[in-house]
């Protein structure tokens, strides 16, 4: 799991007060998957990594703005695809590829030209009152009024790994060099390009 779920259960057994919401976190966390293959090119390496880590959005809402919320959070992944320059594009789920818990779910790819795919980075989900259900979470919308279950939604700020194989493959020109993406050039002493 990721840390949707503890900064989920933080809220376990809460009221929250009128004009308390929305409420948002982030959190980062390393984080680990059972491939259900065991064996074979694709469970290994950068592509899809054993661990990884990961930053994680997390709202509580008022029912009815979750879904502005999750078109919200879906934005919040994608202008970071923007800022990056990386080709990247945004896929709703079938009801087939959701989690028990989740409502909708959309999820931010990014194309790798080296392996010619589209691979998920972020995954946004609106899990309405069902997480709160559980959780118990509610608020008031008024003081004195009857408690309302929230809504939580979760999505993955970009996956590290993936996010990396997009830039250098996007970036990588014929003498083998990588062109840093402008928007990174501060955090890299101002190089511009890598040899």
């Amino acid at each position: 799991p990721t840390a949707e779920v503890p900064v989920t259960n933080m809220y376990r057994d809460e009221i929250l007060p009128p004009g308390s919401l929305p409420i948002y976190h982030v959190a980062y966390t390393p984080c680990w998957r059972r491939e259900k293959m065991s064996a074979g090119k694709e469970t290994r390496g950068l592509k899809r990594g054993h661990q990884f880590d990961k930053v994680e959005m997390v709202k509580f809402v008022e029912p009815e703005t979750s879904m502005e919320e999750l078109e919200k959070l879906v934005d919040n992944a994608e202008d970071v695809c923007r800022r990056l320059g990386i080709p990247h594009r945004v896929v709703q789920m079938c009801t087939g590829d959701l989690s028990f818990s989740a409502a909708i779910k959309y999820d931010v790819e990014v194309w790798a030209p080296g392996v010619r795919e589209w691979l998920e980075v972020s995954s946004c989900s609106n899990f309405k009152d069902f997480q709160a259900r559980r959780a118990n979470i509610r608020y008031r919308p008024a003081p004195g009024a009857r408690p309302h279950y929230v809504h939580t939604l979760n999505g993955s700020g970009l996956a590290l790994p993936r996010t990396m194989i997009a830039i250098l493959e996007n970036y990588q020109q014929k003498d083998g060099s990588i062109v840093v993406p402008e928007v990174l050039r501060p955090y890299m002493d101002g190089i511009s390009v890598i040899r």
